[in-house]
């Protein structure tokens, strides 16, 4: 971050045109006293999380308020419309995708968010730049720093963790040499900001956190 006093992201936009994801802040991790991230996240039809991945030590929850998404959560396999919701534990695999016509809108709880909140950014933004593949995944040398500088926040799917360890240490020590950084700072606000959704904030509780949806 930068030695200014940072934004309140509250209402900014971060954008993913690969992915079809456009989330909205709702809640601003630096100013939650738990580090919780909330956001309004609109997925249009054919959109999809980039990569099925896992989060060691967060947790998320998320609350459909229209349209339908599709969720795996470690073996379980599941579709869920408006007011149904999903958590997914520290360390389970998971994967989701929007289904049918209708742009799906989920209110997305993270928590810690902190960390998350900047590697997220940081893939959007790459997205936005072009340099990410067609699914969203930053290219190698990039995926590998991000993935080391972040591995308490995400471990994605494939390759195999054994091959990971075994290939991102060196591969992230040649993207580090060559610039590249776990994260950047020109992705990390969004010039973009919008008043929230009332729907979203209505689910968001005093204590800035996701009220509870049927699971």
């Amino acid at each position: 971050m930068s030695a200014t006093q940072p934004r309140d992201r509250r209402g900014q936009v971060f954008a993913n045109p690969v992915t079809g994801e456009r989330a909205v802040i709702l809640t601003d991790p630096r100013d939650h006293r738990d580090r919780v991230l909330v956001s309004h996240l609109y997925v249009t039809p054919g959109g999809r999380v980039a990569v099925a991945h896992r989060h060691p030590t967060i947790t998320e929850r998320f609350h459909v308020i229209a349209g339908r998404v599709g969720f795996l959560i470690g073996k379980e396999k599941r579709e869920l419309g408006p007011g149904e919701g999903a958590e997914v534990p520290p360390g389970t695999l998971h994967d989701w995708w929007q289904v049918g016509e209708d742009t799906a809108e989920v209110v997305v709880e993270v928590a810690p968010g902190d960390r998350f909140v900047e590697m997220v950014g940081t893939f959007f933004g790459l997205a936005r730049d072009g340099k990410c593949d067609a699914k969203g995944v930053p290219r190698p040398l990039q995926l590998a720093v991000s993935a080391r500088g972040y591995r308490d926040v995400m471990e994605v799917a494939s390759p195999p963790p054994a091959v990971q360890a075994l290939l991102f240490g060196p591969m992230a020590a040649i993207g580090r040499a060559r610039g590249l950084k776990p994260s950047y700072e020109r992705y990390l606000e969004s010039d973009e900001v919008v008043e929230p959704d009332p729907r979203a904030l209505a689910l968001v509780g005093e204590d800035g956190r996701l009220r509870s949806a049927a699971v």
